[in-house]
């Protein structure tokens, strides 16, 4: 029987507002309508805009929904908008545009891809602050400050886990990244921190898929069978899974760039007869859905971050800066703000720190 992705659970900590899908247009949430926040018909409200890459995924949906929560504690007048898919750059240019003409004080940005920098730099220029939230852009100086996940960190905690469960068997690795395309810090920093977290030699660390094919890893040999993109979407997932078996099915390692590309590459695998002990399958997000996808043994294991705090400290970030002028500083020994990140696993590997399901739960987002 085919697991069905697990609905979302007990979402304490970082998930508090209403979900914002449910209140604005799909055209809304598209370009940029949807007022949120106490201070939405106040013309003398701070104007922030957040735009995020898709509602498709509940990752940016989460980040919506801690916006809209701390735009209300803060006397915000928040604009939402989104890519309409992963990837779509033009649609989050608009949305940019539309915030200088607002006159908005600021904005917050899971940017799309690189064509987005030189808007950004508009926005700057006409005295907006510009956070970028999860996703920094390349170069990272193009906005005043990045609030992440250390998405390298994420990557080397779940190959660190993988090394250990492997236990010197051989790994025969599929990569399920973002793109093909085009280059993101999100999609490099996991794909090889994976790797190096693994032990594996990256070749050049700022580059997907220039590593030797096959090699050792801290533990035994292993072997790439190759990168797919899946647009971090449950499809892509699966269809790059298929692609990637049709080359070896002897397959025993899955990296994902997102949990729904690691669902999605559960099916494929199920189809093939290919779950349970037979295969490893590690990802990003920590979100609720994925969380139970690791307490049901989709997701071995998962590292979990935390959008609706990114958000939230975004939106308090430019209402500080203007009220009183402050601007926030990035963590120590980074170049940008450190939101945090915890392993997730029900199978702990000695030596890698990790917290179980139940207690990212508590925790999760979505």
């Amino acid at each position: 029987m085919t697991l069905m992705i697990a609905k979302p659970g007990n979402r304490r900590r970082w998930r508090r507002g209403a979900t914002l899908a449910g209140t604005c247009t799909a055209a809304a949430l598209a370009l940029a309508a949807c007022g949120g926040g106490t201070g939405s018909a106040d013309s003398d409200a701070i104007g922030v805009s957040l735009i995020v890459k898709t509602t498709t995924n509940p990752f940016f949906v989460a980040m919506q929904d801690g916006a809209e929560e701390a735009a209300e504690e803060h006397g915000v007048s928040l604009t939402m908008a989104a890519g309409r898919e992963d990837g779509d750059e033009d649609t989050q240019i608009q949305a940019i545009e539309n915030a200088i003409a607002r006159g908005d004080a600021g904005i917050l940005i899971t940017p799309n891809g690189p064509s987005v920098v030189d808007a950004i730099a508009s926005a700057r220029d006409a005295g907006l602050y510009v956070i970028a939230l999860d996703t920094p852009p390349d170069p990272a100086d193009a906005v005043d400050i990045t609030f992440a996940t250390d998405n390298r960190l994420a990557g080397q905690k779940i190959g660190e886990w993988t090394a250990g469960a492997l236990d010197g068997e051989k790994a025969t690795i599929a990569m399920l990244d973002l793109f093909a395309d085009k280059v993101v810090t999100v999609d490099v920093d996991r794909d090889q921190g994976f790797l190096e977290g693994m032990g594996i030699d990256v070749a050049d660390p700022q580059a997907n898929g220039d590593e030797a094919a096959t090699g050792a890893y801290s533990g035994g040999d292993y072997e790439i069978v190759g990168h797919e993109a899946t647009d971090g979407a449950e499809d892509g997932g699966r269809t790059a899974m298929e692609n990637l078996l049709a080359k070896n099915p002897d397959i025993n390692v899955v990296y994902t760039i997102n949990e729904p590309a690691a669902y999605g590459a559960y099916q494929a695998l199920e189809a093939a007869g290919k779950t349970g002990d037979d295969v490893l399958v590690v990802s990003v997000d920590g979100g609720c859905a994925g969380v139970q996808n690791v307490t049901g043994g989709v997701i071995d294991a998962t590292s979990q971050q935390y959008p609706v705090k990114m958000a939230e400290l975004g939106v308090e970030a430019i209402a500080q800066l203007a009220t009183d002028g402050t601007t926030p500083e990035t963590s120590e020994g980074l170049d940008f703000f450190n939101t945090g990140v915890e392993l997730v696993t029900d199978e702990p590997v000695d030596g890698v720190e990790s917290i179980d399901s139940t207690e990212a739960t508590d925790i999760c987002w979505g």
